[in-house]
């Protein structure tokens, strides 16, 4: 497998101006110039995305990872450096830039189609799955300025996803529509990853990066504080955020969050009480919390990892189906898993509160409890993931034509 994109020193910086000339008469006093600072948003990045890779930047607000994006788009050219782009290129950065208010939605996706590259021919051939995926079927032939902004990013979005990009770079759209919506467009990326496609994405989001990302990249400051696979290198991202404000420790728990809730126990129970289970056997996860101010409809939720720090598996209210209305005061919420498939050892619990978009954290707590998966009457080969595999004989004969005992 090659590289996609090679980004090779690049650095960009930016004069910020601290005063603005406010009449004709202070710009000739100061001879049409004014006061500024330059502010370094790259500084010498160099970092390399493979192949088939779905690929996140992730970062503070003011990291360098948006302009960064848009040095891979052309939109900005870089102050020094170079950056190689193997294939065809399509940027979500302003979905639906291109659209024209008074348009239907109809004739946007033609307008908008022909000005990301695609050929009338190409659009009428898509037109269809376009309009299907944006889910505003019944608004196509109203004028877009009449659409709500949600309706507007989606159709849009809709649009840009059909370009057959062999890169695709996309800033912050999954923050945008609803959770069918999102979980449209995480299938799509995953789609282009099968078809050998290289997604590059940047998002607030953690739990969107973690479920879509194999590779990442941590800036700061405009500086590469990381790169690798994604569980190592957001990791020491997320390990960076709860020193930031909201971090607290509390009752002997590091919390990080704005802290409208906070929580104050997760429990694993197996069918004796112990945090201990065979592998197949029923868990319990309790997670206890306290509440500040009121939240409408948080989600809770938790993940699992091995003790190496690797990503296996995490579930939370909303991907159930599970609306909890509004929070106002202290509780326990209980998640059944009817049969656990890891493979014997010792395992983290990460829980974790944030809004109803899973973008703000209201709390977070890594490694707030542990439990153990034994063998139970069985013998396990390796591996994070237990496969309770049946084995028997197979009658080839009876199976393979032609085959004669």
């Amino acid at each position: 497998m090659g590289d996609a994109i090679v980004i090779e020193g690049i650095s960009k910086h930016f004069r910020v101006y601290h005063e603005r000339n406010q009449s004709l008469k202070s710009a000739v006093m100061r001879r049409g110039r004014g006061t500024y600072e330059d502010f370094l948003a790259l500084d010498d990045v160099s970092l390399t995305v493979p192949e088939s890779s779905t690929f996140a930047l992730v970062g503070d607000n003011g990291s360098g990872k948006s302009t960064l994006l848009k040095c891979l788009a052309q939109i900005l050219v870089p102050d020094a450096g170079r950056v190689t782009m193997n294939g065809r290129v399509a940027a979500l950065l302003e979905v639906g830039s291109g659209f024209h208010p008074e348009l239907s939605g109809r004739d946007n996706v033609y307008l908008n189609g022909s000005i990301l590259g695609m050929t009338r021919q190409e659009i009428d051939r898509k037109f269809d799955a376009i309009v299907d995926f944006s889910g505003v079927e019944q608004f196509i032939d109203q004028p877009v300025k009449n659409y709500s902004s949600g309706m507007y990013v989606r159709l849009g979005f809709s649009v840009a996803i059909n370009v057959d990009p062999e890169i695709l770079l996309v800033d912050e759209v999954l923050a945008v529509g609803d959770a069918a919506f999102q979980a449209k467009c995480t299938e799509k990326f995953a789609q282009l990853n099968r078809e050998g496609r290289t997604v590059v994405l940047v998002s607030h989001s953690m739990p969107s990066v973690r479920a879509m990302a194999d590779h990442a990249a941590w800036l700061s400051g405009g500086h590469l504080q990381a790169v690798g696979p994604a569980a190592p290198v957001l990791e020491k991202y997320e390990e960076s955020t709860r020193g930031a404000t909201g971090n607290a420790v509390i009752g002997g728990l590091e919390h990080n969050g704005s802290g409208e809730i906070r929580i104050i126990e997760v429990d694993v129970l197996g069918h004796d009480g112990l945090p201990r289970v065979d592998v197949g056997d029923p868990v319990r996860v309790r997670i206890a919390f306290d509440v500040a101010e009121p939240v409408e409809n948080p989600v809770f939720g938790f993940a699992v990892e091995a003790l190496d720090g690797a990503y296996l598996a995490a579930t939370n209210t909303r991907n159930a189906g599970v609306p909890l209305g509004l929070v106002d005061k202290p509780g326990v919420l209980e998640c059944v898993l009817p049969s656990v498939q890891l493979h014997p050892g010792d395992f983290i619990v990460t829980a974790a509160v944030t809004d109803s978009t899973t973008t703000h954290s209201i709390d977070h707590v890594r490694d707030v409890t542990r439990f153990t998966v034994d063998s139970g009457d069985r013998t396990w080969s390796g591996g994070y993931l237990a496969l309770p595999a049946t084995w028997g004989p197979v009658d080839v004969t009876a199976t393979v034509p032609g085959r004669s005992a």
